[in-house]
C-alpha cells in the first residue's frame, strides 16, 4: 500500500509540475467525452420527442384514412373529375364493426364545410363530424369551463362545436369563446368547449395526422350529416374542385398494446376487401411507427456515438505522443531512479499513475462539459439559428431536444480512463526498459 501510495505521489507531483501540458493532453480525451455525451443526449432527446408525438396519437390506436387516389389528382382538367368520389363507405365502416369485436372503441371522423368564419375573419374548412369517443381516443383535453360533445348532442343534431386551441386564438383573441357563435359555411354553431392546445405541431405527430390538430373545429357527427353534404367544395388556386367521402377517417383503438398488431393486421385485410387497387385507403399505426423510431434512433445513437468516439481515439493518441516525449525527457530521472533500486514494475506504474490520472481527470472534465452542454443546447441553438447570418441559409425553424442518459456518462467516462491506460502502456513499457547505465549517462 506505502509502495502504491508513493508511486501515486510521484505521478500526481511531475503532472502538477507541467500543468499546462497535462491539461493540454488531456483534451482529446475532455472533448470525446464532452461529444459522446452531447450527440447521444440529442439523439435520445429527439427520440423522446418523437415517441412523445406518436403517443399523443394513441399509442393503441389504428388509424384508417381516405385519401386522394393518384388518378384523380387532375381536379379540374376534365368536367367528370370535378367531384373526386373516393374512400371509405358504409360498407367498409359495417365490415370493420362485424370484424373487429373486441376493438374498444371505433369513433368515425368525417370532414365538413368548406369555410370557417366570424365576422371578418375567414379560415379554411377543418371541421370533422365526429363522435364523443374521440376525447378518450384520441387523448385530448377540454380547458376549463367547457365540455365536449356528448351522446344528447349526437341524438339531438344539436348545433354545437368545440374548437381547437389556435381556431380559439384566431376567432376570439379577447373574447371567451364559451357560449359564442361561428359560422360553418352557411350554418352557426354555439362553441361549448376549447381543446387545449396539442403539441404535435411541426413534430412527429403531425405528419401522422396530416394536419394541425388545434386548427380542428368538432361537431356531433349526426349534425354535420344533418346539415352538409358529403361532397366538399374546396376553392384551389382559383378554382374550385370537390371531394366525396362518406368517411374521412376511423380511429380503431385495441384494449392492450400488445394487441395492436394482431388488430391492425385483421383490419389491413378488412380494407383490402374493398379497395384493393383503389389506392383511396391507407392505414396508420402508431405503435408500427413506435417501433420503428426505437429502432431508428438506437442505430443512430451508435452512429453517432461512434463518430464522438474518434476525438476519444485522438485523445489517447495524444497522451501518447506525450508520454513518450516524457521518456526521452525523464531518462536520466529513470536511471536514477533504476540505479537506486526501483524495478521495472515501478517504473511502469508510475508511468500508468499519470496516464491513468490524466484521461480519468480528462473523463470527470468531460462529463461536466457534455452535461452542460447538453443541459444548455435547448435553449442556445434556437438562439443561434435566429441570427441573421444564420438565417440566411436556415429559413425553416429547427428544434432540439437533450435528454442526458446515464449510460452515456458511464460508458464514456470508462472508455476514456482506458483509453489513458492502453495508450499509455507502451511509453510505460518504454521506459521500463531503459538501461540504467546508459539512462545515467544520458544529458
Amino acid at each position: 500500500m506505502a509502495f502504491l501510495l508513493e508511486t501515486i505521489r510521484l505521478g500526481l507531483s511531475n503532472l502538477r509540475l507541467h500543468a499546462l501540458r497535462s491539461v493540454l493532453t488531456s483534451l482529446g480525451i475532455i472533448l470525446g467525452v464532452a461529444a459522446v455525451i452531447l450527440m447521444v443526449a440529442i439523439g435520445e432527446g429527439n427520440k423522446q420527442a418523437a415517441i412523445r408525438d406518436i403517443q399523443a396519437l394513441g399509442a393503441r390506436n389504428i388509424i384508417v384514412r381516405s385519401q386522394r387516389p393518384p388518378e384523380s389528382s387532375s381536379v379540374g382538367t376534365e368536367r367528370r373529375s370535378f367531384v373526386a368520389r373516393f374512400g371509405l363507405e358504409d360498407a367498409d365502416w359495417n365490415r370493420l364493426k362485424q370484424a373487429v369485436t373486441d376493438a374498444s372503441h371505433m369513433v368515425p371522423l368525417k370532414a365538413f364545410g368548406a369555410e370557417i368564419s366570424r365576422g371578418s375573419r375567414r379560415t379554411t374548412s377543418q371541421v370533422f363530424g365526429t363522435t364523443p369517443e374521440l376525447l378518450d381516443v384520441l387523448n385530448l383535453r377540454v380547458a376549463a369551463g367547457g365540455r365536449y360533445l356528448v351522446p344528447e348532442d349526437q341524438d339531438g343534431h344539436n348545433r354545437v362545436a368545440v374548437i381547437g386551441s389556435a381556431v380559439a386564438d384566431q376567432f376570439f383573441p379577447l373574447d371567451n369563446p364559451l357560449g359564442q357563435s361561428i359560422r360553418i359555411d352557411d350554418g352557426i354553431f354555439q362553441v361549448v368547449g376549447v381543446l387545449e392546445p396539442v403539441g404535435l405541431a411541426g413534430g412527429a405527430g403531425v405528419a401522422l395526422v396530416g394536419r394541425d390538430l388545434n386548427l380542428d373545429v368538432h361537431i356531433p357527427l349526426s349534425t354535420g350529416r344533418m346539415e352538409f353534404s358529403d361532397t366538399v367544395y374546396r376553392r384551389v388556386s382559383g378554382s374550385f374542385s370537390g371531394e366525396e367521402t362518406r368517411y374521412s377517417e376511423i380511429y380503431i383503438e385495441a384494449p392492450q398494446t400488445d394487441r395492436v398488431l394482431p388488430m391492425s393486421e385483421r383490419v389491413r385485410r378488412v380494407i383490402t376487401m374493398g379497395h384493393e387497387d383503389a389506392g383511396d385507403v391507407a392505414m396508420i399505426v402508431p405503435w408500427e411507427l413506435l417501433a420503428n423510431v426505437e429502432r431508428t434512433t438506437f442505430a443512430m445513437n451508435l452512429l453517432l456515438t461512434a463518430i464522438a468516439a474518434i476525438s476519444l481515439l485522438v485523445g489517447g493518441i495524444g497522451i501518447m505522443n506525450i508520454m513518450l516525449a516524457s521518456v526521452i525527457e525523464r531518462t536520466r530521472e529513470i536511471g536514477i531512479r533504476r540505479a537506486m533500486g526501483a524495478t521495472r514494475r515501478h517504473v511502469i506504474a508510475q508511468f500508468l499513475v499519470e496516464t491513468g490520472t490524466l484521461s480519468a481527470a480528462g473523463g470527470v472534465l468531460g462529463i461536466l462539459l457534455g452535461v452542460g452542454l447538453s443541459l444548455a443546447v435547448d435553449r442556445i441553438l434556437p438562439w443561434v439559428l435566429t441570427l441573421p447570418f444564420i438565417q440566411r441559409y436556415i429559413e425553416t425553424e429547427i428544434t432540439f431536444e437533450a435528454s442526458i442518459t446515464l449510460w452515456s456518462v458511464v460508458v464514456s467516462f470508462t472508455v476514456a480512463a482506458a483509453t489513458g491506460i492502453i495508450f499509455g502502456i507502451y511509453p510505460a513499457i518504454l521506459a521500463s526498459r531503459q538501461d540504467p547505465i546508459e539512462a545515467l549517462r544520458h544529458e
